[in-house]
């Protein structure tokens, strides 16, 4: 069967598995079949042992050994790691520097998903997958997200405790997944919080209610993503393993 003929067959019938683990840069497609003989690739919640299974890869759940083969891209994901002064937006009517101006080359029409301070830097994503956008950043799915805090003063154990049982705002309350004291130095203390609501400056409104406000504030993580050593100003794209994990949190 000649190419053609073969990618007609797969719109009409779907893939071949094999194919699709290949496509997506899993293993080639020997080293698929292997896989699929040890029992270690499940489609839709079932484990395949039969060679040639043909699937639906927009639509049927893929895994092997448990992780998530996301489908073949036609969306762009983007993290960056955005600056402090830079606003959140992709364009700006007072010419303030945006997000669109780290796309650097970059030619797609993109969008963020959800947004930071002005004066927050940190992990932000960029994508045009509508669908994927409304979900990470709708509270049904509380996907968490993760900052790393410099406040003022020292902040003991008591405070944590107080941030871990929840404070009252003036648009109420709020309770994070998880306060971990990093480190104090003089007159300086370094928090990791973790929530998953996305109110306006929440986390510096937190700080303040406890008596210790945000010197520097950056986000460092959502969900499965962290921003690593990705310089300030830069970008690149989620991993397949990033975007399987994004994929399951958000049910799609």
């Amino acid at each position: 069967m000649s190419g053609k003929d073969e990618d007609q067959t797969d719109e009409q019938q779907g893939v071949r598995l094999q194919k699709v683990l290949a496509r997506a840069g899993f293993a080639s497609r020997r080293a698929s079949e292997n896989l699929i003989h040890e029992g270690r690739v499940e489609v839709n919640g079932s484990v395949v042992m039969e060679q040639g299974l043909r699937v639906d890869p927009a639509n049927d759940v893929i895994r092997v050994d448990g992780a998530r083969v996301p489908p073949a891209r036609h969306h762009v994901y983007l993290v960056v790691n955005k600056p402090r002064g830079v606003v959140s937006t992709m364009d700006d009517p007072l010419e303030r520097r945006t997000l669109d101006d780290l796309l650097g080359r970059r030619k797609e029409r993109v969008f963020h998903v959800g947004r930071l301070d002005t004066d927050t830097e940190g992990l932000i994503l960029l994508t045009n997958d509508g669908e994927f956008a409304h979900r990470m950043t709708h509270p049904s799915w509380k996907v968490p997200k993760t900052y790393l805090a410099e406040v003022e003063g020292v902040v003991d154990a008591r405070i944590v405790r107080r941030l871990e049982k929840g404070v009252t705002l003036d648009d109420g309350p709020v309770k994070p997944d998880a306060v971990r004291l990093v480190s104090t130095t003089g007159s300086r203390s370094m928090l990791q919080v973790t929530l998953h609501e996305g109110r306006n400056r929440i986390v510096r409104r937190m700080m303040d209610t406890v008596g210790h406000p945000v010197n520097q504030l950056s986000r460092i993580a959502i969900g499965p993503v962290r921003l690593g050593r990705l310089p300030v100003g830069e970008l690149r794209e989620l991993t397949r393993e990033e975007l399987g994990k994004l994929l399951d949190l958000v049910g799609m």
